[in-house]
């Protein structure tokens, strides 16, 4: 068993060694937005967006929709950020074959709706069961 869990750490070491090593040639170039990007975008959203739109939730949507409600307000979060780079340039990462055929604000609008009709039909469960 420990031998394994080595294994499977080896390369995640291996991927953050690497993302390190291109995070300092940017870092050294453009310090100051590296640090924003580093500091802001966390401290933004642990300290303000985060306790806001739990507390909002948690004072205006019933018991049983919490938890649906909030996986999906985090899964929709995950997926635009992920989408930034695609929607803010048009060639936001590099080139893959099929990567830039298709249209990325139709592909984050398809995988939100997906998301939500999941976060009904959870709600939706948990409500039937109760009774």
């Amino acid at each position: 068993m420990r031998f394994g869990r080595i294994l499977l750490v080896l390369p995640g070491l291996a991927a953050l060694a690497w993302g390190i090593v291109l995070l300092s040639q940017l870092a050294f170039r453009q310090q100051l937005v590296t640090g924003g990007w580093l500091l802001g975008g966390p401290i933004v959203h642990d300290l303000l967006i985060a306790p806001f739109v739990g507390l909002l939730v948690s004072h205006v949507v019933s018991v049983r929709w919490r938890v649906p409600l909030l996986t999906g307000l985090a899964v929709s979060g995950v997926l635009v950020l992920l989408a930034v780079p695609l929607l803010w340039r048009t060639f936001g990462t590099p080139p893959s074959p099929g990567l830039h055929d298709g249209h990325p604000l139709v592909g984050l609008l398809v995988a939100l709706a997906v998301v939500w009709v999941l976060v009904l039909g959870a709600g939706l469960v948990r409500r039937v069961r109760r009774r």
